[in-house]
């Protein structure tokens, strides 16, 4: 037999990940206190959470002078390590979930 004008397609399977879950953002907040100085602080965010000195100096005065200051955001996984180092160190510092 002969097939004329006959024209084969292969569909070609593609996967593709479909995102179901949005994972939460976190952040966390230094607070003020009149016990910390604000070079402990300053040498904190700097040691603790990467900032620089002009970052961290930047961070101090903000918690300074309105009570407390959000210094970071990011994956609970890496930020509840970073605060609980911020806690031993004698600064208050809380972990929030951030609402989008």
């Amino acid at each position: 037999m002969y097939y004329s004008g006959v024209q084969t397609q292969t569909l070609e399977e593609v996967e593709v990940d479909v995102l179901t879950d949005f994972e939460k953002t976190y952040q966390i907040v230094v607070w003020n206190d009149e016990v910390n100085t604000f070079e402990w602080v300053i040498e904190t965010l700097i040691e603790i959470c990467g900032h620089s000195e002009e970052q961290a100096e930047q961070c101090a005065m903000i918690i300074h002078t309105h009570g407390k200051y959000a210094v970071q955001q990011g994956k609970l996984s890496t930020l509840k390590p970073r605060c609980e180092a911020i806690i031993d160190r004698g600064i208050g510092a809380t972990l929030e979930v951030l609402t989008n």
